[in-house]
């Protein structure tokens, strides 16, 4: 890791900050005493997440039969873990400001990779399914800041990936000294998100992982990574589809030891997923 760009990150005092609300959420959740009651008042203090956690909850992914109108159903409905990661998840949306195009394609595609990350660690049931779908909503987040940081600097990154029809990490290597990984993992530490996740979020490209890695870290990292493919492959936050993308033989799916039957069952049911309920993602 850089040990420049940790000193940066840590220390910065102007970087995007998760809303007190998700911090709280997640706080109280952790407690064995909290009643339900509760994390809705926490919830509904801030309008914008309260209003995305029901549109979101009420999306045909997490199947309720009937329409959730209030934050006390959503969380009797979908449990305190689902919750919490709605709850970050409407959060993290407003760290995506100022919403232009950059910001809009970054949101769009970290979404979609958390709406796929769930639906393999569904399918597959080799990790839990919140963490999963965390890992894959940050799995990017180092771009939105890098954006933050240096958009003059972002936007020539993405012009090389465009032009040169490269991936964004072969481009920002030509710009940048670090990687959007490595910041990203920053980024999750800085906000005291478990080292599970920010470690998911910083072997998502290379799965470097040392001879006595812990399986499960493994997992969730494979999951991760081949959710972000699945984005990849479907055009999500990308001009368009990469066609061409061969998601057996990507090395996340070699890892997760997934046949292609499961690849081309899953894929479906994301896309699907993806387009029904992308409207409420917004």
């Amino acid at each position: 890791m850089n040990k420049e760009l940790e000193t940066m990150i840590l220390n910065a005092s102007d970087l995007p900050t998760i809303p007190i609300v998700a911090t709280k959420v997640m706080q109280l959740i952790e407690s064995d005493r909290t009643s339900s009651e509760e994390i809705a008042k926490v919830v509904a203090s801030d309008p914008a997440v309260a209003a995305r956690v029901l549109k979101i909850s009420n999306s045909s992914f997490y199947g309720c039969q009937r329409q959730i109108q209030t934050l006390s159903h959503a969380i009797m409905v979908l449990g305190f873990s689902t919750l919490k990661s709605l709850v970050v998840a409407a959060s993290v949306k407003q760290v995506y400001k100022p919403f232009g195009l950059t910001e809009k394609m970054l949101w769009e595609h970290s979404f979609g990779a958390g709406l796929a990350a769930r639906i393999i660690a569904r399918e597959t049931r080799q990790v839990n399914e919140e963490e999963a779908f965390l890992g894959g909503l940050f799995h990017d987040i180092g771009k939105n800041i890098m954006n933050f940081l240096d958009s003059h600097k972002f936007q020539t990154a993405m012009q090389i990936c465009y032009n040169e029809r490269t991936s964004f990490a072969e481009a920002e290597r030509q710009v940048f000294s670090y990687t959007h990984s490595e910041v990203g993992s920053l980024v999750i530490k800085k906000w005291n998100f478990p080292d599970i996740l920010m470690k998911a979020v910083l072997k998502h490209h290379t799965f470097d992982f040392d001879e006595d890695e812990d399986p499960y870290q493994v997992s969730l990292t494979s999951v991760v990574g081949l959710a972000n493919l699945f984005c990849h492959k479907a055009g999500i936050g990308a001009r368009e589809p990469d066609k061409d993308l061969n998601l057996l033989q990507s090395f996340p799916a070699q890892l997760l030891a997934l046949d292609q039957n499961m690849i081309d069952s899953t894929q479906k049911r994301f896309n699907e997923a993806f387009e029904k309920d992308k409207s409420f993602f917004g």
